[in-house]
């Protein structure tokens, strides 16, 4: 009679380890297919560029190629660092995205919310097709009606103002009212969308919990505020943080429409690092200090999301990503 070794019970474990999983695909082989697509983006827009990051770290020259131009370290980094360029950037970028992020979800709850309570299904359908239609415009199409609405010589604000015998605005060169254009322009645009995660969130709340309220009297503030917003909680966290990953990454769409990347008169509130990005490689053909403040962006958003998550998982464990 032959002993077990050490050797035959790790081997006997690895094969077995191994029919396991092979058997796991086989069961699951409909949905692995079905990954294959966001697989493949993944691998071609996110994995296969990452050797580009060495541009990040070269003076390049169309001369010399990647591989050949002259390697120069931190220096691109701190270039940006030295002429405050990095420090207006990170700033802008985050204290737009927050505000999307908090005001955003926030508003997103309360229509959904408003929607729940709505009686007639007709008037629910009507209202949420309504505010649905503004995220399936393109950026293109907002940045020519804000145009037209807000510019000097023939915007219809100005055009009011004159009418009225008021001093026209000159929009496209004061910087401060821009956050605020930015902002309910976002708004008017993705709340209608974002709602509508919410709003499943809630019909998936057990109808009896919220009968059961009534009968013992609670009022529609009340149901609301102890049985809707703990339900939603979760899903709050949750968009939350994948939000928070994307917090130093702007919107370039909806900035370059808006405002444009070469106004440096609104530099100061509406530069972010998309347009810096964009203006570095078409107008500057720089392409190292472009690739440098990506790197910057996305190792930034990469401890950002680790934090968040360490957070969460501080206080609620059960709803942090891992």
């Amino acid at each position: 009679m032959s002993a077990t070794t050490p050797t035959d019970t790790i081997v006997h474990t690895g094969l077995k380890s191994k029919r396991s999983r092979l058997r796991a695909l086989r069961n699951n082989k409909t949905l692995l297919l079905m990954c294959l697509p966001a697989i493949a983006f993944f691998l071609i827009f996110a994995y296969l560029p990452m050797p580009g990051l060495y541009l990040a770290f070269i003076k390049y020259n169309y001369t010399d190629g990647i591989f050949k131009s002259p390697f120069v370290q931190w220096d691109n980094f701190r270039f940006l660092v030295m002429t405050g360029d990095l420090w207006r950037l990170t700033y802008n970028t985050i204290a737009y995205n927050l505000a999307f992020i908090l005001i955003g979800n926030a508003l997103q709850v309360i229509v959904a919310i408003l929607l729940n309570e709505l009686r007639r299904k007709w008037f629910k359908k009507l209202t949420q097709t309504l505010m649905f239609l503004p995220y399936f415009i393109s950026f293109v199409l907002i940045g020519l009606i804000a145009y037209n609405i807000l510019s000097y010589d023939y915007g219809l604000l100005n055009g009011i103002l004159k009418s009225t015998g008021l001093d026209p605005v000159k929009t496209y060169s004061n910087p401060h009212i821009w956050p605020f254009i930015i902002l309910l322009t976002y708004l008017w645009q993705s709340t209608g969308y974002g709602s509508i995660i919410y709003f499943a969130a809630i019909m998936g709340l057990d109808s009896e919990i919220v009968e059961a309220a009534e009968i013992d009297g609670a009022n529609a503030l009340q149901r609301i505020r102890y049985i809707v917003l703990p339900w939603l909680k979760p899903t709050f966290i949750i968009l939350l943080l994948f939000s928070l990953g994307s917090v130093l990454r702007g919107n370039f769409g909806l900035f370059y429409n808006l405002v444009g990347a070469n106004n440096t008169a609104l530099y100061a509130t509406t530069d972010i690092i998309e347009t810096y990005v964009f203006r570095s490689l078409m107008n500057n053909f720089n392409f190292s200090m472009g690739s440098a403040v990506s790197l910057y962006q996305s190792v930034f958003g990469f401890f950002v999301v680790i934090s968040a998550n360490w957070m969460v998982r501080k206080v609620s464990p059960d709803n942090s990503l891992f």
